[in-house]
This record gives structure tokens, sequence and C-alpha cells, in this order.
């Protein structure tokens, strides 16, 4: 059952990436190309949609919490008593729990790259409109002396 949980877990998170991907992707190529220009956007925007399934994933998968479902090594207390192994049973409501835990997860990831992307790109926005207001201003000084 182990693996079938790492098995949907993967797939719901892919999933998940896809549909962020498929909702962001304009947006990211349109701004991209008001920043760095046409001729390389479509690359930086290959990167950001592969950044955003590597993020998506390794965020909605979360691999220490589905340790729980393996069998712990048995370990002993101070005086040499054993203590039982601990490990979670996949039931049906555990099965809900964890799918809707992986979405809630893998966007949550996917909502703090897609914010990093935008600030920046609102920073370097407003420093491409400075320099070039200046450009424009210095041109405008050089014409008129």
């Amino acid at each position: 059952m182990f693996f079938a949980l790492l098995i949907v877990t993967l797939l719901v998170s892919l999933l998940v990436s896809y549909l962020v991907v498929r909702a962001f992707h304009r947006p990211i190529t349109t701004i991209l190309e008001r920043i760095v220009g046409p001729e390389i956007a479509s690359a930086w925007a290959k990167y950001m949609t592969f950044a955003i399934y590597v993020v998506g994933i390794s965020g909605g998968v979360r691999i220490y919490e589905l340790e729980l479902y393996l069998p712990q090594p048995e370990s002993f207390t101070p005086e040499g008593q054993p203590i039982p192994p601990y490990q979670l049973t996949l039931t049906p409501e555990r099965w809900v729990l964890e799918i809707y835990s992986t979405i809630i997860s893998t966007l949550q990831a996917l909502a703090w790259i897609l914010l990093l992307f935008f600030l920046f790109a609102m920073i370097a926005y407003v420093i491409i409109r400075i320099w070039g207001g200046r450009k424009a201003a210095d041109k405008e000084k050089g014409e008129s002396a």
C-alpha cells in the first residue's frame, strides 16, 4: 500500500502542477517578453515551467510524512525494554486526508515560487522603467542643447 500511496501522491502533485502551469503560462511568457525581450523569453518560460514542476512535486510528495506508513525499526527504552514500533495504516479516510494534504502542499509550494517570480518581475519592470525614463530624459537634453 505504501507504493500505491507514493505513486498516487506523485500523480496528484504532477496533475496540480500541470494545471498551474497551464493557468500561468501566458502571464509568465508575457511578463518575460516585456522584461527580457521576446528572443529569450521562451527559454526563461521553459525554465519557469520546469521550476514549477520541480517545486510542485517536491512540495506535494512529502516523503518524511509518508515514512510513517513504513514499519519502524525496533527501539528500546534506556532500561532495555522494547518500544512497540509505530506504523500508520492506510484506511479510506487516511487516503482522502493524504490526497487532500498533497493538493494543499503542492499549491502552497507553487504559490511561493510564483510569488517570488512575480515579485522579482515587478522589481525588474520598475528598474527598466526608471532606466528607460532616464535614457529618454538624457536624449531630450542632448537634442535641445
